[in-house]
Order: C-alpha cells, then sequence, then structure tokens
C-alpha cells in the first residue's frame, strides 16, 4: 500500500441517540447528501490529505457504502462501544501506512471548511497536537443543586471542534495508553498523555449535528434558497376474493382482497403519487405502468422508495407525509402504528414525519357499500 503521511479519520460509529431519528444522524440527508459525506469530501478533495478512512458502527456497512459511493477512500473500520475506542481502533489500523500527522474529525460537523483544515496541520510545526476552538462569549456560571456556586473566568474557556490533529506516532501511543476510558475528545486523551496541544481558530459553521434544530442550521448554510413543496396523490381498488388486504406495507387479516396489477396497496400508492407530484415527476403509472407484467404482484415499497430515491435525486429530502385510508372494513385502528412505522422505514425518516388516519364515508359511496377501499395522501418535500 502507497505511504499515506496524512490521514483524516472520520468517526462515523455513533448512533445519534439524542436525535431521535430512525437512522443514525450520520446518514441523514442533509442538501442532497448524507450528513457524513459532506465532511468526507472536505477531507478528500484537501490538498494537503493524503487518505481518508471512516470509523463505521458494525450495522452500517451498506449504509456507509451507499453514502459515499464513488469517493476513494481506504477501507471503513469498525468501531467500538464508545468514541474513545473507536479512535483507538482507527488509529491502529493505520499502522503501515507510514502515517505521520492525523487529523481526527466527527462526522456529525459536515461543515468543516480547508482553511480550518490547513490551521490545524499549521500547527503542529510547533506542538504536538492541534485543535479548533471558539471563544466563550457568555457569561458562565458553576452550579450546584441548582444555585450559581461562582462566576467562571471566560477568558480561559473555549469550546472544542474538530478536526483535532496530532503527530501520528504521538496520539497512537496517547490512546493505547488511556485504552478503556471515555474521554470525550482526543485533544483530553492528549493532555493525559502529557502532549501539548495548541488552540487554532474554530468558526462558528463547523458545529456539530445533535438534534434536528442543527440539521435545519446546516441546510439553511449550505442550501440557503430551498423550495418546499407539495404533493398530493389519490387511489382506489376493488375488494376481489382473498382473505387479507395490503395497506400501508402492512399485512391486515380480511375477508376480501384487493384486485391491482400489484399487490393493490392503496396507501403506499397515493403516497407514492403525493411525492412524484411534489417534484413534478408524474404518477405512479408512467413509472410502473401496469400494463408490465414485471409488476404483477410487486411490493408497493419498491414505487414508494423509487419516488423518494427521485426526492434525493433532486436534492430533496422528504419532511412529512399524511395518508388517509377510507373504508367501512377492515378496522385500521390496531394496525395503523405498524404502518407508520413502515412508512418511515422506507422513508428514511423519523415516524413523527408520518401519519396514518382512517375514516368512513357513513354508508355512502362505493367504499360505504363496501365494494373497496381509496386512499388519499399530502406529502411535503423540501428541495
Amino acid at each position: 500500500m502507497n505511504p499515506c503521511p496524512t490521514v483524516a479519520l472520520v468517526v462515523a460509529a455513533g448512533r445519534g441517540q439524542r436525535f431521535g431519528a430512525a437512522l443514525p444522524k450520520q446518514y441523514l440527508p442533509l442538501a442532497g447528501k448524507p450528513v457524513l459525506r459532506h465532511g468526507v469530501e472536505a477531507f478528500a478533495r484537501h490538498p494537503s490529505v493524503d487518505a481518508v478512512r471512516v470509523v463505521i458502527h458494525g450495522d452500517d456497512r451498506q449504509r456507509y457504502e451507499a453514502a459515499l459511493s464513488g469517493l476513494t477512500l481506504l477501507p471503513p473500520v469498525e468501531g467500538g462501544a464508545t468514541r474513545q475506542e473507536s479512535v483507538r481502533r482507527g488509529l491502529e489500523s493505520l499502522a503501515g501506512l507510514a502515517c505521520e500527522r492525523v487529523l481526527i474529525h466527527d462526522a456529525a460537523r459536515p461543515l468543516v471548511d480547508a482553511a480550518l483544515i490547513d490551521r490545524t496541520l499549521a500547527a503542529l510545526d510547533h506542538a504536538a497536537g492541534a485543535i479548533p476552538a471558539l471563544p466563550i462569549a457568555d457569561t458562565v456560571k458553576r452550579a450546584e443543586d441548582g444555585l450559581i456556586a461562582e462566576t467562571l473566568d471566560r477568558t480561559r474557556l473555549f469550546r472544542a471542534q474538530t478536526p483535532q490533529t496530532f503527530r501520528y506516532a504521538d496520539i497512537l501511543a496517547a490512546h493505547r495508553a488511556a485504552a478503556g476510558g471515555e474521554l470525550t475528545d482526543d485533544a483530553a486523551v492528549a493532555e493525559a498523555s502529557g502532549l501539548a496541544v495548541a488552540l487554532v481558530a474554530g468558526t462558528e459553521n463547523n458545529f456539530k449535528v445533535t438534534n434536528e434544530t442543527d440539521l435545519l442550521r446546516a441546510q439553511r448554510l449550505l442550501a440557503p434558497g430551498v423550495d418546499l413543496r407539495c404533493g398530493n396523490g389519490f387511489d382506489v381498488h376493488r375488494f376481489c376474493p382473498g382473505d387479507k388486504v395490503m395497506l400501508c406495507g402492512i399485512v391486515v387479516p380480511h375477508d376480501r382482497g384487493l384486485e391491482g396489477h400489484s399487490d393493490s396497496d392503496v396507501g403506499l400508492h397515493s403516497l407514492t403519487d403525493a411525492l412524484l407530484g411534489a417534484i413534478g415527476a408524474g404518477d405512479i403509472g408512467m413509472h410502473f405502468p401496469p400494463s408490465d407484467p414485471q409488476w404483477r404482484g410487486a411490493d408497493s415499497a419498491r414505487f414508494l422508495a423509487h419516488a423518494a430515491s427521485l426526492v434525493a435525486a433532486r436534492g430533496g429530502r422528504v419532511v412529512s407525509v399524511d395518508v388517509t385510508l377510507i373504508c367501512e372494513r377492515p378496522r385500521i385502528g390496531p394496525y395503523r402504528q405498524a404502518m407508520v412505522e413502515r412508512v418511515a422505514t422506507i422513508l428514511a425518516i423519523e415516524p413523527s414525519r408520518v401519519s396514518v388516519k382512517a375514516t368512513t364515508t357513513e354508508g355512502l359511496g362505493f367504499t360505504g357499500r363496501q365494494e373497496g377501499i381509496a386512499a388519499q395522501a399530502t406529502a411535503s418535500v423540501l428541495l
């Protein structure tokens, strides 16, 4: 393997539990790309960085491959139970690459820029390590039992960021010495080994995405001209002989089935049309013609996933979806939460962004006569 004097190690093994999304936050869409890809691209195109390696969770290999397809990177390495262990594993994996300098960066900081990378690397000329940091502007209080205990001198306090950059041999030795701990950043590991770590100027835009507000802030910075779109869809299928129906991706027992070329899922069909309508991409029949035998009995989740991929290809993300099922029977209530979770999984959004409801027509019309089921859906998309 060719020598790589300067390597960027991007740590993406966390679960992002504080964010509360269906996906780990590093794989959530941001301005048309996963959060992870923004930071990785910044290092991959930097002229002073020879290689990039990502530390991932063992369950995320497919997500990683999809998020970073097309980029030339070192193979990923699996992280550990803590950030400190994940970084140590990443550092150990660089042995044999003739690595001299390593930049350790959190995947949840997507807006790292080239000038910031330059500053941390330049600081290694006079220090064993360097981190970007910002001074604290607010007055800082130390509290005990909900009361102010003292006012701290903020002139000596800083907010640490990444990439935290070190001479490779020094930080590897420091991490080996600190193995088993739970220090929250690599500067703390370096300090524990007596290494001198310099501070360089950070940037306000290099913030860490920890919640949805942070993600929206990053979206505004990357794509200030965002475009909110709405689409709606409607679908009907008549009853036919059978013992179950498919609704919003869930099998619902019933004394009849639904007639149609695919699995006749009126909920997913209407939602697919809503997404396609939001981006002006026609309707479901244009993409999956009912005359084409390959779609006979097809899982309608494929149709919805396709519509979502078209949204992503436009640099967008699905903000929310709302489906109303219209029927006298079967009863939807016992299956509603499962439908919400299934739709959220297909669209890779959190369940709180999915609504599934049901109503009747009070015995009126074809649904009132129990001749079939109708569904209408609305989708909001941010481009």
